[in-house]
């Protein structure tokens, strides 16, 4: 690799870590994803910062968390403006003034600002196959000078409008229904059973069991509920869907996975084939996971594992190829901030509290280990270590949760009263508070 690398960062949005076959995952295939972890390092417990659109893209282009901005969720900002602070010192305007051109395409979804006032020249707000022709036209030229570009697709996401138009009630599920022809088309695509099986082998074989949370986690907090209560369509899919109707849900999000790596594909291999093949780091990840059936949840929001859990595949320079790094916790919203500066050789700037991932990608360990990292919600914050996630809900009954994550990966009980968890509980509630003092 000669002179400062191209980085080109590719982001889906909504895929949980586990929505890859490189992964382990034996119901869907994803080869685009799959050559690129051959090609570099998968980390195996990397988290978003917020498993939400807005909140956690507002951390992947500034760095900070979202509650700098009073943001928890994808409503109302608290704010009444982005700082002019923040904005300067966002992912495209720092690379920009370290010599880089910065370039978006895709997705934005960004609180109060658009991705022009981080910095970023736009090229186009296509999120499918648009994205991917236009995408691979970019990085198939020659450039005067080294680039960062951001490809952000908008798949799986579209899993979403399943349980929506099942019971779209009210004017605003209404009106998100009448304007969504093309995410109605790519989901009904999705959910269509092969017809190369019988109905009997397909779902005998073919389409997704529930997995081994499926059922609510006992002692849930009551946070949770409320949270589920407010959009109704949710309260329906985990009251009335059967076991079939979920199991189409997760047949259908391995499908809409597959259709984003599809596109990668297009744009990996335009990479590849082009000038900058020998002289680009490749990064990939997604804004935040779905629920996926698990706890009979579908969408995002609460901070169990399947949306919390997101994907992470750094390929660069010196790096060892076909890795998993499972060692500590990264936090792509904290650390691709960082990580992308260190590859451009670009000074980081002092609000950063994330760490470059580069060393870890390079087969070195950081200095000194992470202890834990700080996850945000709308219904409460969070913090989780290599054994253990704890979190503390804004309001409701059981606010408190421990989660083992040891012996109990998926989050089906509160350990917060065992007695044997004693030590993990005030460990955890140290951890906590040196994020969030006074909640």
């Amino acid at each position: 690799m000669s002179g400062r690398p191209n980085i080109l960062l590719i982001m889906t949005d909504q895929q949980n870590r586990n929505m890859m076959s490189c992964a382990g995952n034996p119901w869907l295939k994803t080869p685009a994803l799959d050559s690129l972890a051959e090609s570099g390092t998968r980390f195996g417990r990397a988290y978003c910062t917020n498993p939400v659109c807005v909140p956690s893209r507002f951390s992947l282009f500034t760095g900070r968390m979202a509650s700098e901005i009073e943001l928890q969720g994808n409503g109302p900002v608290g704010v009444e403006k982005i700082a002019d602070e923040i904005k300067k010192t966002g992912l495209g305007w720092t690379l920009r003034d370290g010599g880089y051109s910065a370039v978006f395409a895709g997705k934005q979804h960004l609180p109060k600002m658009q991705a022009e006032d981080l910095g970023f020249n736009v090229l186009t707000q296509g999120e499918r196959d648009k994205l991917a022709d236009i995408a691979s036209d970019f990085v198939g030229k020659e450039h005067d000078k080294p680039w960062f570009l951001v490809a952000s697709f908008i798949n799986p996401h579209d899993i979403c409008y399943m349980a929506i138009r099942d019971h779209a009630e009210g004017e605003l599920q209404q009106g998100i229904m009448s304007r969504a022809t093309v995410q109605l088309d790519e989901l009904d695509a999705a959910l269509a059973l092969p017809e190369e099986f019988s109905e009997s082998e397909f779902w005998e074989k073919h389409c997704p069991p529930v997995p081994p949370n499926f059922d609510p986690q006992e002692d849930e907090p009551e946070a949770l509920q409320t949270m589920i209560e407010k959009r109704k369509f949710r309260v329906n899919a985990r009251r009335n869907w059967d076991e079939r109707e979920w199991r189409m849900h997760r047949w259908a999000y391995a499908r809409l996975t597959e259709r984003a790596d599809g596109q990668i594909q297009v744009l990996l291999d335009a990479l590849r084939s082009g000038p900058a093949g020998d002289n680009t780091v490749v990064i990939f990840t997604s804004d935040h996971g779905d629920h996926d059936s698990s706890h009979r949840l579908e969408h995002k929001t609460f901070p169990y594992e399947e949306a919390a859990g997101i994907p992470l595949i750094i390929a660069g320079p010196d790096g060892c190829p076909g890795t998993v790094y499972e060692s500590n916790m990264v936090s792509n919203g904290l650390d691709l901030f960082p990580t992308i500066c260190d590859y451009a050789g670009v000074e980081v700037p002092p609000h950063i509290r994330g760490r470059s991932l580069r060393p870890l990608v390079e087969g070195k360990e950081w200095d000194a280990p992470r202890q834990v990292l700080p996850i945000e919600a709308e219904i409460g914050n969070a913090v989780v270590s290599r054994k253990h996630k704890y979190l503390r809900c804004f309001q409701g009954e059981r606010p408190e949760q421990l989660y083992d994550l040891e012996n109990d990966p998926h989050e089906t009980r509160n350990a917060a009263g065992d007695a044997d968890q004693e030590e993990a509980l005030a460990k955890h509630r140290g951890y906590f508070a040196q994020y969030w003092s006074g909640r």
